[in-house]
């Protein structure tokens, strides 16, 4: 790396340089970041009031604080389920109200998010709008945390400068998400970076969490990718549960089930890398 380019990455707002202390987002009864670790978990797509009380029920029994679920999907077909919109976002409000929870939910565009600010608790940044600047630059003038996926093709300079968009426009409370890219490979649904991981550590002051559901669309590897990540030094973890999969209207094959779930939870707990 030339040393222009160093200085230039200094500069950056994101960059370690910058803020050398980690950035800890602290919302509710929620901490990601810092000397302890999170584990998200939720469904790709809210469907029903009965299938988020479900899984949040699960959460709660693990001691877990933070619930995912999708209401505005970006799909490769148009003729797929595209979400439940603003009366998912409601459905995920009176759950995780009801269950004392915090709620992650992505948005696709800058007219979502007054809307989406009214029932959520974090902004989820999908993979396929990790460069949409204007709407990067939209979140970034409110002050609720984002949460920014890296993109399906993004490298880890631009994954950086897409969250730099953010801070630039006042708001700090960023987490990074490595949730993995487009490769030759086709044994996963994509290829874990695992390396990504203490690159971003090392160059810039974020949480930084992993997707292990849609980098390997695979729940036979879900819990071994999981504790990699956390060795590698993740802040967190991220994995899509639904009470009945093989039922569900997304990612059906990848999202485990609730029994699936607390074992996945067990193992990361015994595997003493969890804390």
């Amino acid at each position: 790396m030339s040393d222009k380019l160093q200085q230039e990455k200094s500069r950056l707002l994101v960059s370690r340089h910058h803020k050398s202390e980690d950035t800890i987002i602290d919302i509710k009864q929620a901490v990601i970041g810092g000397s302890s670790h999170t584990l998200i978990a939720g469904p790709c797509s809210i469907e029903s009031r009965d299938q988020l009380v479900t899984v949040a029920s699960a959460l709660k029994e693990a001691g877990l604080p933070v619930l995912r679920g999708g209401a505005f999907k970006p799909r490769t077909s148009p003729y797929d389920f595209q979400g439940l919109g603003e009366e998912g976002l409601k459905i995920m409000k009176d759950v995780a109200d009801e269950f004392g929870l915090v709620t992650i939910s992505e948005i696709m565009s800058s007219s979502q998010i007054d809307t989406a600010a009214r029932y959520i608790d974090i902004f989820q940044i999908g993979a396929r709008n990790m460069q949409n600047f204007d709407l990067l630059k939209a979140v970034g003038q409110t002050k609720k945390p984002v949460l920014l996926k890296r993109g399906l093709s993004a490298t880890l300079e631009e994954f950086m400068l897409a969250a730099e968009y953010i801070l630039h426009q006042g708001n700090d409370q960023v987490m990074l998400i490595e949730r993995g890219i487009r490769t030759f490979e086709k044994a996963t649904r994509n290829t874990l970076d695992i390396s990504a991981v203490p690159i971003l550590k090392l160059e810039t002051h974020l949480p930084v969490l992993v997707d292990v559901s849609h980098s390997t669309g695979r729940k036979d590897i879900l819990l071994p990718c999981a504790k990699a990540a956390l060795a590698a030094g993740a802040d967190g973890i991220m994995v899509e549960v639904h009470p009945n999969p093989s039922a569900a209207l997304s990612d059906a094959k990848q999202q485990v089930n609730i029994d699936e779930f607390h074992a996945f939870w067990k193992g990361l707990c015994d595997s003493g890398l969890y804390h």
